[in-house]
């Protein structure tokens, strides 16, 4: 008999980079990364567990505007294109160091991948790689949970109650269209919490959320159980705090098994190590040096000194770091359940892309553990925070406190010296469109085109993903212009409302270029 629970959950997040306007866009190749890298390789560990008849749980976090992206029939289109060349270039990899038995054999493995992921993203899943998570979900092994809309920080939205509602409405109703079904928890973005929060996640159904460590151990009254148990909200939400224990040797660099030497290192490309008019074809189409995804070397140690990248040395170390983490966790539920006097719960969260991305080895390192938890012990078993609900539907209520998992653990990441003009704006916009859908909601079909419209460019800009891209530098004039020109579009489409004046082409224009959410309406942002 098991004593006690690990719920391994995967935040699967991207920002809705979507330019129709352009032939090529540089930003686009974040997602068409995510899906090689990590997405279609996640799919592809589903599958050989379920094939092997292994019984898994695991929770994944598709955001709206990730699954909005993945629905998109002009980024298809572009990612089939994106794979074709990089076949091409693993193709003239492999011709090139076809005198060079060591990179020859990793130009063979990088030119595999990219035959293989088309494949599958063409014959195997038609293209649609929600159904195929959807799948999966319908048979119990996973639990899908919603997120706001675009990812807007909603502490920082806070200030305007049905602005958060509408970030809330909208990413549940975008979950109902692709999944079939009410979402049982939410990931807020960022694990931004605010004291009353769970009032507007209960208005929606949402029946638990998740949290940084220290937005339960600072909670009212002081939690009993720690971080290792469920709880509720005064207003019967469940809520669930990180284990930092189980977090850290895997989100670290520096600590954790990523930063083993044996594993591939991210940041040698051949983008950046290869002649320029050799890979020129291949990257930025201004010209500019970027990640192709073909890395050689291997982490190696502190210097700069890099060595040849072993997949099956790596591959071994996976597996034993796998182990690691499995015993680390049998003996720290083994304790936990002798003092607590009951089965713990360790939740470990985790972006997505931390897996097959960033670091390349993630992905077999997740398929290792699944299978090791279900054969090489019998301490602790798998589980989704819905299914340890159903295990203790009794606990200890708590007023959260305010957090985030963002840097210093509350909100100084989206709100400093480098993006905090952002909020006027958005605050005043917020205002705006909650009297414009209150005062010209029922006037037509064209008004309601418009003020649907003016939604969607409303919550594109409030995405949190903007803030911290200025915080960090990179990216940030993308960043702001795109919260510039979605508050511009924004203010346009008022204005034809005010004026009672429609150019038709300029909103088709805008239509063509930000069509996420195809299904909303703006009265997300009325009571």
């Amino acid at each position: 008999m098991e004593r006690g629970y690990l719920s391994l959950i995967l935040h699967a997040h991207l920002p809705f980079v979507r330019h129709p306007e352009y032939d090529e866009f540089l930003e686009e190749r974040w997602f068409f990364e995510a899906l090689t890298e990590t997405y279609i390789p996640l799919l592809g560990v589903f599958e050989s567990l379920a094939g092997d008849g292994i019984d898994f749980a695991l929770t994944l976090n598709l955001s709206p505007s990730l699954c909005s992206m993945m629905d998109d029939d002009l980024l298809q289109d572009r990612y089939i294109r994106y794979l074709d060349k990089m076949i091409e270039l693993s193709q003239r990899e492999m011709d090139r160091t076809r005198f060079d038995t060591q990179f020859h054999k990793l130009a063979l493995m990088y030119c595999h991948r990219f035959r293989s992921t088309k494949d599958k993203f063409l014959n195997s899943y038609q293209r649609n790689l929600l159904a195929q998570f959807k799948k999966y979900q319908d048979q119990g092994s996973i639990e899908i949970i919603t997120c706001a809309a675009t990812h807007g920080f909603l502490p920082l939205l806070g200030i305007q109650s049905q602005i958060v509602k509408a970030q809330i409405r909208v990413g549940a109703s975008s979950y109902r269209k692709f999944f079939g079904t009410n979402p049982k928890g939410i990931w807020l973005p960022e694990c931004g919490y605010f004291e009353g929060l769970d009032t507007l996640l209960k208005e929606e159904g949402i029946k638990y959320f998740l949290l940084e460590t220290h937005g339960i151990l600072f909670a009212r009254p002081r939690p009993r159980f720690g971080v290792y148990s469920s709880y509720y909200t005064k207003n019967k939400v469940a809520v669930f705090g990180r284990d930092h224990e189980s977090s850290k040797s895997v989100w670290s660099s520096i600590e954790g098994y990523p930063g083993d030497y044996d594993y591939r290192e991210y940041y040698r490309d051949i983008g950046f190590d290869l002649d320029y008019d050799y890979v020129k074809p291949y990257i930025s189409p201004c010209g500019e040096r970027i990640f192709t995804g073909i890395k050689y070397y291997r982490i190696t140690g502190p210097s700069a000194h890099r060595q040849p990248y072993i997949p099956e040395v790596a591959s071994q170390k996976a597996a034993e770091h796998a182990g690691n983490f499995m015993f680390n966790r049998e003996k720290q539920v083994e304790y936990l359940h002798s003092v607590l006097g009951r089965k713990p719960i360790l939740v470990a969260p985790y972006d997505a892309e931390l897996f097959g991305h960033w670091w390349f080895e993630g992905i077999q390192w997740l398929n290792f553990l699944i299978r090791k938890i279900r054969y090489d012990q019998n301490t602790f078993q798998l589980t989704t925070p819905s299914r340890y609900l159903k295990i203790y539907p009794k606990n200890q209520v708590i007023n959260p406190a305010a957090s985030s998992w963002g840097w210093k653990g509350y909100y100084e990441v989206w709100l400093n010296g480098s993006n905090d003009w952002i909020y006027p704006h958005l605050y005043r916009a917020g205002t705006k469109m909650v009297e414009a859908s209150a005062k010209y909601g029922k006037n037509g079909d064209l008004h309601r085109r418009i003020l649907n419209q003016m939604a969607r460019e409303l919550l594109l800009a409030q995405g949190s993903d903007w803030a911290f891209m200025m915080k960090t530098g990179h990216f940030s004039e993308y960043a702001k212009r795109r919260t510039v020109t979605h508050l511009e579009r924004f203010y346009l489409l008022k204005s034809y409302l005010d004026k009672n004046f429609v150019n038709y082409e300029v909103i088709e224009d805008i239509e063509r270029k930000d069509n996420i959410f195809p299904e909303i309406t703006h009265s997300a942002f009325q009571p």
